[in-house]
């Protein structure tokens, strides 16, 4: 396991990003990272991806009930 340099996150979350003490503690590694830039994650989701998803997942189709049933 490697060993994290606290004081260079500390530099990066503190100083560099503005966080206060508590800020940074409730933090995890990940969401620090994430605030640093690192990872560069996927982009936002477009339509046509949105599109895509719903014709493989469609909703299924919800009947309304008949009010003389009762």
């Amino acid at each position: 396991m490697s060993r994290f340099d606290w004081a260079a996150l500390m530099r990066a979350g503190m100083g560099r990003l503005g966080l206060r003490p508590a800020e940074f503690w409730a933090l995890t590694p990940s969401e620090l990272a994430v605030m640093l830039g690192a990872g560069g994650g996927r982009a936002a989701m477009d339509r046509a991806r949105l599109d895509a998803l719903m014709r493989a997942y469609p909703d299924g189709v919800r009947q309304e009930k008949d009010e003389t049933d009762g």
